[in-house]
């Protein structure tokens, strides 16, 4: 099951999306549920992880060794920089795992992830971009 989760900096969940199969890309599911055009729209950047390279000017993600050669030392330093930037997002991350709904749940991740739906700001303005 592949689930986008939206949190701010602090690592508070702000949204969560419907469930999609768990063979689709992380990139395919954030401009399936228009994460990253909302995030735009919003002038919020994103902060991702390198599974959204490519998602374009919006997303700040890690950068790759290019074949063959080495990061220089300033792409290194970058690098380990975005590392320690969403620590407190990955403790978001790890609270909502932890809720029992998820760990114990026996039915269908569609329905599940209707089931917990954070209030917030963004989470209105996602739904009337659609």
């Amino acid at each position: 099951m592949n689930v986008q989760v939206v949190t701010d900096p602090t690592g508070d969940v702000l949204w969560i999306s419907p469930a999609l199969p768990g063979r689709t890309h992380d990139l395919t599911a954030a401009r399936t549920h228009r994460i990253i055009r909302i995030c735009e729209r919003q002038g919020v950047p994103i902060l991702a992880d390198r599974a959204y390279q490519g998602a374009g000017p919006w997303v700040t993600t890690g950068l790759k060794r290019p074949p063959g050669g080495e990061l220089t030392l300033t792409q290194r330093t970058v690098n380990r920089a975005l590392v320690a930037a969403p620590a407190p997002v990955e403790r978001g991350m790890a609270r909502l795992k932890s809720w029992q709904i998820f760990r114990r749940s026996r039915i269908s991740p569609n329905r599940m992830t209707v089931t917990p739906k954070p209030s917030s700001p963004w989470r209105g303005n996602a739904e009337n971009t659609h």
